[in-house]
């Protein structure tokens, strides 16, 4: 959904939550027990009785349009072709471009500090919030709140909901100022509250990591996520391969893994002096059967943790590629 289109929808989500929510008494009835554990459980992780009071009040209650989001596959029925053309745009290349002019001697020290090229740390700024245009206007705790309490994968939020009121509790960023995606990713990078607390970085600030505001604490906390994952930098996230004829497709896929070696034995013609010849190698077809393939190894994994999706993966790798050749030239 557009950006555009969540205006003109929002408030009517809003309407539909609240009725949903007052037309079944039990569900409210519910909740209310649900979040009195949850406040105990919040003392009891450290996190103090004020902030719990404040962040967990008796008029907080479910927000139906996360619910409905949540349960919504963000790639059913898309292919790769029109989500990378939705992702790797024109408009998104060149204001990749202009970013990356605009903060070169910054991405510089950050590249040099922590060992990654920079278009890769501009290349995940553009896919996450669009070079930090769009990060969300969900407050996180509510939304976190939300999530824990659906049950779907409640138990991974509400760990996540519990680390999001520790930052806030150390004064890291304000209750209301916390805000970010439906799904309780954070700021510019889109950090869940543990990945904030594993990798966020103050540069050269001395302060708390702002990764809202502070460009500079973005780019930073990005590439100490890649680094301290493994990032490789004299290695590419992939290189576009053609396959032989008659090339057995069970072997196409993240879990199937490989040597350099061991891909050339199957007839696969791969470049030299890229990978390392003992890297457990990949091949990948985002898009499906005779679409582009590509080879992959520890690089394109770490985008992978970044988020699981190869179509996001494959987009963030080609917009990486295309920001490089600006910033070559």
């Amino acid at each position: 959904m557009s950006l555009t289109r969540q205006r003109v929808w929002f408030p009517v989500y809003i309407f539909l939550a609240i009725c949903v929510f007052v037309s079944h008494p039990s569900r409210a009835q519910d909740f209310q027990g649900w979040l009195q554990n949850l406040r105990l459980e919040a003392v009891q992780f450290g996190i103090s009785e004020k902030l719990v009071a404040e962040a967990l009040p008796d008029t907080l209650a479910p927000n139906e349009m996360i619910i409905h989001l949540d349960h919504k596959q963000p790639e059913g029925g898309i292919s790769f072709q029109r989500y990378k053309n939705n992702t790797v745009t024109a408009s998104r290349i060149r204001a990749g471009r202009s970013k990356m002019l605009q903060y070169k001697s910054l991405l510089k020290g950050v590249s040099y500090r922590y060992g990654v090229p920079s278009q890769y740390i501009a290349a995940l700024w553009g896919v996450e919030t669009s070079y930090g245009s769009n990060t969300g206007g969900f407050e996180t705790i509510p939304a976190l709140v939300t999530l824990a309490y659906d049950g779907r994968r409640g138990e991974f939020f509400r760990q996540e909901l519990l680390k999001a009121l520790r930052i806030v509790d150390q004064g890291d960023i304000g209750l209301h100022e916390m805000k970010g995606s439906w799904a309780g990713a954070m700021g510019q990078c889109q950090f869940m509250p543990t990945s904030y607390e594993k990798y966020a970085q103050a540069y050269n600030s001395g302060g708390k990591p702002d990764i809202w505001d502070s460009e500079a604490d973005v780019f930073a906390s990005t590439a100490n996520y890649l680094a301290k994952n493994g990032w490789k930098a004299k290695e590419p996230w992939g290189v576009r391969i053609a396959l032989p004829k008659n090339f057995n497709n069970k072997l196409i896929g993240i879990k199937v893994t490989k040597s350099l070696k061991d891909w050339r034995d199957t007839g696969v013609r791969v470049p030299v002096n890229v990978f390392d010849e003992n890297e457990a190698l990949s091949i990948v077809q985002s898009g499906g059967e005779g679409y582009k393939t590509y080879l992959v190894g520890d690089n394109y994994r770490i985008l992978l943790q970044w988020n699981t999706s190869t179509y996001f993966a494959t987009a963030v790798g080609l917009l990486a590629d295309e920001l490089k050749k600006s910033a070559s030239s």
